[in-house]
């Protein structure tokens, strides 16, 4: 009977020295998937600082795209890295003293834009598709003459163009409504608050030349999101192994007061 005692010890002895020696693995690996996650987490919040800056719109000259109020990101960028069709924030006092406006990019250094050839903006000759503005709008409340914007500047419009004081409230100015791009200071990615996500592509510009691409808030938000599964799933193996050791230990102890 002794023996028989002994044969039946010896294999429930090994199988928990195999279980301890599982646990110091998953222990390592979740140690790396939490040290992992948190440069990715961390990592991501730091590449948005730097790369984008948030402002809150107070007006609803960009709806229906933008509505007063909302909160957008906007990627830091060069006035020589804008396009046509990009929603820019720029600054400029002969405009609105001390203040960052935000407004769509419609011409270019060398483009005619006039308004409207069948309801349409014209720039270049072409007439542009605008599906952002709001429905049943036209693409201006009144006709302007052609102008040709000078080498180096903008002309701008509001996406809500009954009620935008952009470039067609400024035609009478020295510079004919339009602004420096060295004036832009940002690039409007995406509408955060309340969440909209990121701007539509204006393909209706296509035409004219190259489109801006989209800044890297998608690549970022990737990175955030699986360095917080990581560190959540790291951290919480030491629980979960913990109860499982457990339910092992209790099977365990049932099985043998069942071969007794």
């Amino acid at each position: 009977m002794g023996g028989e005692s002994t044969t039946r010890t010896a294999p429930r002895s090994g199988g928990t020295g195999t279980a301890a020696s599982g646990g110091r693995l998953g222990q390592r690996l979740s140690g790396v998937a939490v040290a992992l996650g948190l440069v990715l987490f961390l990592g991501g919040f730091g590449w948005a600082a730097l790369s984008y800056r948030p402002y809150t719109v107070p007006t609803s000259s960009m709806t229906p795209t933008i509505d007063a109020g909302n909160r957008v990101l906007a990627q830091r960028v060069d006035g020589d890295e804008v396009r046509r069709g990009d929603v820019v924030v720029f600054r400029d006092n002969s405009w609105v003293t001390g203040s960052d406006v935000v407004k769509r990019v419609v011409a270019v250094g060398g483009d005619t834009v006039s308004c409207c050839t069948d309801g349409k903006l014209t720039v270049n000759g072409k007439q542009i598709e605008e599906p952002y503005l709001p429905k049943g709008s036209l693409a201006e409340n009144q006709n302007f003459a052609t102008v040709t914007v000078p080498k180096g500047r903008l002309f701008l419009l509001g996406d809500e163009r009954q009620g935008s004081l952009d470039s067609t409230a400024h035609l009478t100015d020295a510079a004919k409504g339009t602004v420096a791009r060295t004036a832009v200071i940002a690039r409007v990615d995406a509408v955060v608050f309340p969440w909209k996500g990121g701007l539509k592509r204006p393909t209706g510009f296509e035409a004219l030349g190259a489109l801006s691409q989209p800044g890297p808030l998608a690549t970022i938000e990737l990175l955030s999101v699986v360095g917080a599964v990581l560190v959540l799933g790291g951290g919480a193996y030491g629980p979960i192994a913990k109860r499982a050791g457990r339910s092992r230990a209790r099977a365990a102890r049932a099985e043998a007061a069942g071969v007794r």
